[in-house]
């Protein structure tokens, strides 16, 4: 039982406790034990670390260390990749005359797209993420590459084989070269698009390089001709000829006679009139006479074929 002192009276009273008291003192009892405790908590937690905690850090420190390694790894790979696309673009395919890929990067990009999902990562897991992403992405495109390249590959000796590679008269006496030259006939300048080639009526015609006789004509003015698809882009026409040797639709060899020179069509002399086609283009006949002549036959013959004088047709 409790007293308290009663100013007015001047004496000691007795103290009546409610229950409304009891209950306030001890709600604030257990809100200051509650305080003190997590006062307490609070205070360990930044000063001390737990056995699990340490255990989670060393893992992280682990795990961190494991991704440096993996974006090194990734760094090497893409690296590697980077040297097969030059060689793939600069080596392998200029020597199968293929085409470099020249949508490379939109590719990559449109395999990303494709492969694009959302992830909950940290932004070093992200970037190691589209590094990875990027890097199949390359290994994709150059796979179906190397692809490429090797059904080429297998079809090497068919392709040389289909290129105009040698001279189709032997010891050719080339008298108007490819360009601009003067029309025999009208005696102005114009494009000239092959190279005469003069020689004895009946001369024999060789075809240069594998390939179907086609059964197309070469045009008004070209005489009797003989025009041969070789594929991959190549053609050649034999103008003027006396007469023929092969028939439309005969599949000829590189060094068959197909016909004989002569002098009909539009022409002022016995000659032969040679054209090379590649991919529709008309180009110079004389840079593909490259595998029967030596460097200095070559030289000669490029020589006489750069004049700007009269052609013949």
């Amino acid at each position: 039982m409790k007293y308290k002192f009663n100013y007015k009276s001047l004496s000691f009273e007795k103290e009546v406790v409610t229950l409304k008291k009891r209950l306030g003192k001890l709600i604030l009892y257990l809100l200051t034990g509650i305080s003190f405790a997590v006062l307490t908590i609070f205070i360990h937690s930044k000063i001390f670390i737990s056995p699990k905690e340490k255990q989670l850090l060393r893992e992280l420190e682990e795990t961190e260390m494991q991704i440096d390694i993996i974006n090194k790894r990734v760094d090497l790979l893409s690296n590697v990749l980077q040297g097969m696309e030059y060689k793939d673009d600069n080596l392998y395919r200029v020597l199968l005359e293929a085409e470099p890929i020249q949508n490379r990067n939109i590719t990559i990009e449109n395999l990303l797209l494709d492969n694009s999902h959302s992830k909950n990562y940290s932004k070093t897991l992200k970037e190691l993420s589209r590094k990875v992403d990027i890097l199949t992405a390359r290994s994709q495109v150059q796979l179906e590459s190397y692809k490429q390249l090797w059904e080429l590959s297998e079809k090497k000796e068919d392709i040389y084989a289909s290129i105009p590679a040698i001279s189709p008269v032997k010891n050719p006496k080339i008298v108007s070269g490819f360009g601009m030259r003067y029309h025999p006939i009208y005696k102005i300048l114009r494009r000239h698009t092959g190279v005469d080639i003069i020689g004895r009526r009946g001369t024999p015609i060789y075809a240069t390089a594998d390939g179907v006789v086609s059964r197309d004509n070469a045009g008004s003015g070209y005489g009797i001709n003989v025009v041969i698809n070789h594929g991959y882009g190549y053609q050649t026409v034999y103008a003027h000829l006396s007469k023929t040797a092969v028939k439309p639709g005969k599949r000829v060899k590189r060094g068959e006679v197909i016909g004989y020179m002569g002098s009909t069509g539009l022409s002022v002399a016995t000659h032969l009139h040679y054209e090379v086609i590649k991919n529709g283009q008309k180009v110079n006949p004389v840079h593909y006479f490259f595998a029967d002549l030596t460097p200095e036959e070559y030289e000669q013959i490029l020589k006489e074929a750069s004049e700007i004088n009269q052609a013949l047709s």
